[in-house]
């Protein structure tokens, strides 16, 4: 499960929602198992993916909206480049080459010749300025860039007020909106954009309900040979329960969530043709302790806490064993070749260890009682709430385990599962003690550290924030984080890396608990192209935005 920043779910069964989706999108048990025997039915046959933490669709494609639909970003709307966690690469896109200044300060990128918005106007550079005008306006952010200038038709040239190294793929992931609708609206902001005109392969909204939707084919994409498959066809679950339920039964082709026991529960009902593969290239899954309230202000105390996590526990319970502990680098197995050994090696407080874990507690001032529970310094019980969305079963299983650990230290935490929507309202306003949260994964962990530790993503408790929900700031993570920033040669800036891995371990501004895999079960009776761990062109995330390779590479069974 990932941890959905913009959600709007449904206060309904999981199981009433699985049926009331088949029956609405007219998914028979057996629909996708008859269609498979028909190279016809196969290519006239929607993608058919479940989304398992929206019980409910509305028909929103603005992808600055709070509820925006699932695809918009994949599908609809595309970026001028796309990095691959799979293969560690980066794939042009609407941009074909891309060359940054010497002294660090602007990067200019050639766009691809051909490209055409969904209604048939020409993809020109002018509408990459005008995404950032628009992007800054109403989301903020790129508080490094000072302009974005068109160059003719085909050129964007990004300038920094400062050398900034990571912009590239800051600049070049974001989706890129055509200015002639865009500009044409009285509120962007607030634009259901129902209708989206988008330059991605699949952009053709041809029916929605409230638990479906279909989007069939661009007609006027620029890669018409990779258009293989005749549209997409989303399906809303308020849970991992009633999602799964719909892979078992072989309703949906890519199931991209948490499945327990995966072997019995869906690959063992059709050995031939159910597979999955789940890449440790996902981000680091961790346990969030809101610093702005003690004692999660207090660095032993949040090194006390993770040393009562038995992450083999929660790996093993929580993740059905699909996940790998995290260490105290604080890095997932996306950034393996950046991981600093020394701190790995020798890792202390993301080991279990219950008695230095107590040693902390009694060092820092917060006693056991006679009954083995522990106070805090006004003598109140040590106690707080765990928050996780209720559709979240892996997540909730996670939480649970963590806190029959805590009570091993005598700590009282109870887990709050109300839905997604009202957890990430608590995290964005601060208004939380603590939660299970999946972090920034770029192509360099600088983002990840900024967002764990440097003090410009910190905000005040009552003002949204969408990342470092902790809030928690270091000056000298900062400074680390401004050489980083400035430096261009990988071999230098994975140096600075293993600096902040030292200023991370020392300071333990989040409990990391394990890198999170990314989910891909499928089913190819009626689509084939998969990537697997022996082609791994690809992940099976559909929320990435490299999602859009596996949209281009699927074909219809023959």
């Amino acid at each position: 499960m990932t941890q959905p920043r913009f959600l709007r779910a449904a206060r309904t069964t999981a199981a009433g929602l699985a049926v009331g989706a088949l029956l609405l999108t007219g998914c028979a048990a057996n629909g996708n198992k008859a269609a498979g025997t028909d190279a016809a039915a196969n290519a006239s046959a929607f993608l058919t993916i479940p989304r398992e933490d929206m019980g409910t669709f509305v028909q929103n494609f603005n992808p600055f909206a709070p509820t925006v639909n699932p695809m918009v970003q994949q599908s609809i709307y595309e970026s001028l480049l796309i990095f691959n966690p799979a293969k560690g690469d980066t794939v042009p896109w609407l941009a074909t080459e891309w060359k940054a200044a010497d002294d660090g300060k602007s990067i200019t990128f050639t766009l691809r010749d051909g490209v055409k918005w969904s209604d048939g106007q020409p993809f020109v550079a002018e509408d990459v300025a005008y995404t950032f005008e628009l992007q800054k306006k109403i989301k903020g952010g790129f508080e490094y860039l000072d302009t974005v200038s068109a160059e003719g038709t085909n050129k964007v040239t990004f300038t920094f007020n400062k050398p900034w190294s990571p912009a590239l793929y800051d600049v070049g992931h974001l989706t890129i909106l055509p200015k002639h609708i865009w500009s044409a609206l009285a509120d962007p902001e607030k634009e259901a954009n129902a209708k989206p005109v988008g330059t991605g392969p699949y952009t053709e909204v041809d029916s929605f309900q409230a638990q479906s939707f279909v989007l069939k084919k661009n007609p006027n994409y620029w890669q018409p040979e990779k258009q293989k498959i005749a549209g997409i066809k989303m399906l809303a679950f308020a849970g991992n329960d009633g999602a799964n339920l719909a892979a078992a039964n072989g309703d949906v082709d890519w199931a991209p969530q948490y499945i327990p026991n995966i072997e019995k529960t869906f690959v063992s009902k059709d050995k031939e043709h159910r597979h999955y593969w789940f890449p440790a290239t996902g981000a680091m899954i961790n346990w969030q302790l809101n610093t702005t309230k003690a004692p999660f202000n207090d660095v032993d105390v949040r090194k006390a806490l993770s040393m009562a996590v038995d992450r083999e526990q929660v790996t093993t319970i929580g993740m059905s064993g699909y996940a790998e502990p995290a260490d105290c680098t604080g890095l997932s197995g996306n950034y393996e070749t950046w991981k600093n050994n020394e701190v790995k090696e020798n890792c202390t407080w993301t080991k279990l260890d219950v008695q230095k874990a107590n040693e902390l507690l009694d060092k820092a001032g917060y006693p056991k009682g006679a009954d083995g529970k522990r106070t805090l310094k006004d003598g109140k019980p040590f106690e707080f709430k765990i928050s996780v969305g209720a559709s979240s079963s892996d997540w909730l299983s996670v939480a649970n385990v963590i806190a029959q650990n805590l009570a091993e230290v005598g700590v009282t935490a109870k887990v709050e599962s109300p839905d997604w929507a009202a957890v990430v309202a608590g995290y964005e306003t601060g208004d939380f003690d603590s939660g299970i949260v999946w972090s920034a994964n770029d192509p360099s962990p600088y983002k990840y550290f900024n967002s764990s530790m440097g003090t410009s993503t910190v905000k005040p408790v009552g003002t949204k924030t969408f990342d470092n929900y902790h809030r928690f700031g270091d000056a000298q993570a900062d400074a680390l984080l401004a050489e980083f920033a400035a430096e261009s040669d990988e071999s230098k800036q994975k140096d600075i890396a293993n600096k902040l891995q030292e200023e991370y371990d020392d300071a333990a501004p989040l409990v990391p608990l394990f890198s999170g895999p990314e989910w891909g079960a499928f089913n190819d009776t009626r689509f084939t192209g998969w990537p697997t761990e022996d082609n791994p062109y690809a992940t099976l995330s559909v929320r990435s935005p490299s999602t859009v390779l596996v949209l281009t590479t699927l074909e219809p069974r023959k």
